[in-house]
């Protein structure tokens, strides 16, 4: 079958968006892959982010109970694996795989069993909490909407599960989903217009191009445009928001070839080369239509975040990955990747900027990609991916959140939706 090559208007929005270069020094080149050599004699593996990442997840399989989490040491290029509960074998599996073993207290069931505590009584708009396994606590964060009966209550619940379990602070910003009207991927609602970013290129489940972005996105508008005033390009296939945060969108042009690579500026991208999961400790990459590109680190992992709704109530996303990268309106959707370009996830909301910073939250690649049966890179021609890294990726991952609060293509303009300023 043949294929028209996609417009070069179109392409400009098929890759995340050129805009100008912040972070591109330490993207190229590539980092060093992970050194070799057994680690028989257990002498901790140096490692690069996405060959521990894979370990991560390896190892979280084999240790089973034990395994209470992990992080990216990227100074020593070690990953840091927590071992909960006193098993020496388990230790023992750790080191021999070439990992840094430290002993904890909190297993991943107990810290787990404190996320649920903090879901049931402390469901608090204007809140997060998420899993360090740096300091193998749950970390809450209350922003600067957080105040009197309600900062009392989200104390309460914190002092309750006690200091050694749960830690409490206060971010000076204010959690939002990061959607906005401006230039990029566009939409038309009943509030106005909505400006979002394309996150990556893929192929849905029967053959057609399609991209992801973020669910809060694909429910405020059923079509998309990559210009203000322009016609629709793309139409919402699949969004959910709150619950998870993605959505699918479709091109139009069922003969769209969008390449799988995101656009960082100055002539330069990054091949997208298949889905990675997210390592506490590793440095990631953010492009947004509204902020251009910027780096940070992943602080946590399975991160909780209570939006606040328009109507005045919650909306709550669950499964996210907390970064310390900075994000403003109109990144939302935008990719999160690491520098040898595995796809991690899709921008949706936070608190602060990127003048004073803040704390980002991002929905998982992998989640999105399970929920929506979609597949990275643009399609062979005979309805396959032709991203060979995909289907690794895709068999990865945490929870898969994406049953709650699905909304068709098109749902009017409500919660969670952030209006034109």
């Amino acid at each position: 079958m043949s294929h028209k090559r996609i417009p070069k208007r179109r392409a400009a929005i098929a890759a995340g968006g050129a805009v100008a270069l912040g972070a591109a020094a330490m993207l190229l080149p590539n980092a060093n892959a992970s050194q070799d050599g057994a680690a028989d004699d257990a002498t901790p593996r140096t490692l690069a982010a996405a060959d521990a990442s894979g370990l991560s997840v390896r190892l979280a399989t084999t240790l089973d109970d034990s395994f209470a989490g992990s992080y990216y040491d990227s100074a020593e290029r070690r990953l840091v694996v927590n071992v909960a509960g006193g098993d020496a074998d388990a230790v023992l599996r750790a080191r021999k795989a070439g990992a840094t073993v430290r002993k904890v207290g909190n297993s991943t069931a107990a810290l787990q069993s404190a996320a649920r505590t903090l879901k049931a009584d402390a469901s608090i708009p204007g809140t997060s909490w998420a899993v360090d396994p740096r300091t193998n606590k749950v970390v809450v964060t209350a922003d600067s909407t957080v105040t009197g009966a309600d900062w009392d209550r989200l104390q309460s619940t914190v002092r309750v599960l006690g200091s050694g379990m749960a830690t409490l602070k206060k971010s000076a910003g204010t959690f939002r989903t990061f959607a906005a009207g401006g230039d990029a991927l566009f939409a038309r609602t009943q509030g106005g217009t909505v400006r979002c970013s394309l996150g990556f290129n893929v192929t849905a489940g029967d053959g057609s191009p399609a991209f992801l972005t973020a669910g809060h996105c694909g429910v405020a508008a059923g079509q998309w445009s990559d210009s203000q005033n322009g016609a629709p390009v793309a139409t919402v296939d699949q969004a959910t928001f709150p619950g998870s945060d993605l959505a699918l969108v479709t091109y139009d042009d069922p003969n769209t070839r969008a390449p799988s690579t995101v656009d960082v500026g100055n002539g330069q991208s990054v091949e997208i080369t298949g889905a990675a999961e997210a390592t506490v400790g590793a440095t990631v990459f953010r492009m947004g239509s509204t902020t251009g590109l910027h780096n940070g680190t992943v602080t946590g992992l399975d991160a909780t975040v209570n939006f606040q709704s328009e109507t005045g109530g919650v909306d709550t996303v669950t499964g996210l990955i907390q970064t310390d990268v900075c994000a403003e309106p109109g990144d939302s959707g935008g990719p999160l990747f690491t520098q040898d370009g595995g796809a991690v996830g899709l921008t949706s909301g936070g608190s602060g900027d990127c003048t004073r910073g803040g704390e980002t939250f991002f929905q998982p690649v992998t989640t999105a990609l399970r929920a929506t049966g979609a597949t990275l890179g643009a399609s062979d021609g005979d309805g396959a991916a032709a991203d060979a890294g995909a289907a690794d990726g895709q068999r990865s991952g945490g929870d898969d959140h994406s049953g709650a609060g699905t909304h068709n293509p098109g749902a009017s303009y409500g919660a969670g939706r952030t209006r034109t300023h």
